[in-house]
């Protein structure tokens, strides 16, 4: 027996993700004589009679022989449905969709989505929407195939000009992608498929390549047997009145039933309890009243949502896995979320979602750009996560941070953050979390890196000019040239490795200089300086660096020019030889 493939919708905001799956149920509900759908709890059913009705020549053209019972979309679109949608190493979603703008291309949480996608290992197909606002679009409700054949040449140039934008974009990230009726090899390309939501069009090609594809190459994972133990996963935890505590369940493997014993993922572990209930949403046309919005249900088969009536449900988790009762699952379980909600004292961030699914994934953007986590947890950022935060931030204040997805912050922790610079990383959109880490370590190491600049003694050499003695001593006025760096004053000179005293103004025609350049000649007054003692015409005077300052110089190399570099190579070797002089 084969089941009914698990599709979730991502994409940026306003690429048309609720759209397009408003546009799905809408044409599921008008094509009531191909069978109509299934609402079950936080999916909805499509039946694959209703495909093929839409998909009609396309079958035979892209030789889909299709015979899964139908297609389950998860209702919830975005990236916080989808996280939640996981088990271990990897997600039940058998496909997703991802859906692009065709005028913007890939933006920000598309690349997120990507990432996720890729981290959870789930394949997917690219809906690129909006092609009925390219200037010229004949729209048209239906297949897409279809109504490209009624564009205008210029409409279809300018159509293949924004999908091969888009095909850049997904290689640019490691994918190799195709307009859909280009596609060779389903296995390693990704289907394109251009469309519109609001018009209705492209939706046959949509379902037809999200059946045909995870039939032909998801069999094996779409295989069931009613005998299996039950397997899924939490969506949700609800309060329903009159019911209490409950969790959504998208079960994806075996059977659950009626007074079965399970096992669900919690804050503090394992919960051992049994279901009392299962509920399905009652159908439009059979509630009575306001109330009656579900009805009982003594078992359920993979794939399909329900929502579970159980005891100690209290701190279930969004995102944690249900299982049928047996001495291994309650200890796959106890696993499992040890492996998500780490503890350790190693030297990285922290992390706080609200969910086990939002964790998870921000701990695998986390592990794809070589962020170290230190303790990842699920709610209220306490003083317990601040406390954890400041230890790190004394060894790497990159990494003595803290995550918080969607979650609320212990009202002290902000004041006792500030007073030692500990930064918080607060958002409901996991891409904003990262790009404002990203940001702020830039711009910190921009800082950091200016700041030691600022205090550091660049390299330089200038060259005492002779019959350009104004004063010998007290302090000694001599005109020089600068041959290598900058001179500033307040900088020590020396020669030959030893201190002859400190640069006090620079003059240019009787003009005070905040510095002198390569090729400048000055005017110079040094005190302690002492011309014909500890130094003479024709000298070369470098600035005389303490080992802090040659260390803080190693550092800066990078941001030292060629000739800078030869300089301070010049000076280490003179004050070396300097010192074995004295010895």
């Amino acid at each position: 027996m084969i089941r009914k493939p698990i599709i979730t919708v991502l994409g940026h905001t306003d690429a048309g993700k609720t759209s397009l799956l408003d546009a799905i149920r809408g044409t599921a509900v008008s094509e009531k004589e191909a069978g109509g759908i299934t609402q079950h709890i936080g999916a909805t059913e499509i039946p694959i009679g209703l495909v093929k009705n839409l998909a009609g020549k396309l079958l035979e053209k892209y030789r889909f022989n299709l015979v899964i019972p139908g297609l389950l979309f998860i209702d919830t679109p975005g990236h916080e449905a989808f996280t939640n949608l996981r088990k271990r190493g990897g997600s039940i979603a058998d496909l997703a969709i991802l859906v692009v703008d065709i005028n913007r291309g890939l933006e920000k949480q598309s690349i997120e989505a990507i990432d996720i996608l890729r981290g959870f290992k789930t394949p997917f197909i690219v809906v690129a929407n909006k092609a009925d606002t390219i200037k010229g679009w004949q729209p048209k409700e239906g297949s897409v195939s279809e109504s490209l054949k009624n564009q205008h040449p210029d409409v279809l140039v300018e159509l293949d000009k924004k999908i091969y934008e888009l095909v850049g974009q997904l290689h640019s990230h490691g994918f190799t992608s195709e307009r859909f009726d280009n596609v060779k090899d389903f296995t390693k390309e990704i289907s394109i498929i251009p469309a519109s939501a609001k018009k209705r069009e492209g939706l046959p090609e949509i379902l037809l390549f999200l059946a045909g594809l995870s039939q032909r190459y998801l069999e094996k994972k779409l295989q069931a047997h009613a005998s299996e133990k039950a397997r899924g996963t939490v969506l949700e935890v609800k309060e329903e009145k009159g019911i209490g505590k409950t969790i959504d369940v998208i079960l994806y493997e075996g059977k659950l039933s009626v007074g079965e014993e399970i096992v669900v993922g919690g804050k503090n572990g394992a919960i051992e309890t049994h279901v009392r209930a299962l509920l399905k949403p009652t159908p439009l046309s059979e509630r009575k009243n306001s109330s009656d919005l579900f009805h009982s249900v003594k078992e359920v088969f993979s794939a399909s949502g329900v929502k579970v009536s159980a005891p100690r449900l209290d701190e279930a988790l969004a995102g944690a896995p249900v299982r049928a009762k047996t001495p291994q699952t309650v200890k796959e379980v106890s696993e499992e979320l040890k492996n998500i909600i780490v503890d350790t004292q190693a030297n990285g961030v922290i992390v706080k979602a609200d969910t086990l699914g939002a964790l998870e994934a921000l701990s695998v953007l986390l592990a794809q750009k070589g962020i170290e986590i230190r303790k990842t947890g699920i709610g209220v950022v306490s003083k317990r996560d601040f406390m954890e935060a400041s230890a790190v931030h004394q060894k790497d204040p990159y990494k003595g941070v803290i995550f918080a997805f969607n979650v609320e912050i212990d009202p002290e922790v902000p004041l006792e953050a500030e007073k030692k610079g500990i930064k918080i990383f607060a958002s409901n959109i996991i891409y904003r979390i990262l790009e404002d880490y990203s940001k702020w370590m830039q711009e910190e190491k921009e800082r950091q890196k200016n700041q030691k600049l600022s205090s550091a003694i660049m390299p330089f050499r200038i060259r005492v000019l002779p019959n350009h003695v104004f004063r010998a001593s007290k302090p000694a006025v001599v005109g020089i040239k600068v041959e290598a760096g900058k001179l500033k004053p307040g900088v020590v000179l020396a020669r030959n490795g030893e201190k002859i005293g400190e640069v006090r103004e620079i003059q240019s025609q009787g003009k005070n200089m905040a510095q002198a350049v390569r090729g400048s000649e000055v005017a110079v007054s040094i005190e302690g300086g002492s011309f014909g003692k500890n130094f003479s015409e024709n000298d070369e005077l470098f600035p005389f660096l303490s080992k802090r300052q040659l260390e803080l110089l190693e550092e800066l190399k990078g941001f030292l020019n060629d000739e800078e570099l030869e300089v301070l190579e010049e000076i280490k070797q003179k004050q070396q030889k300097n010192k074995e002089e004295e010895k």
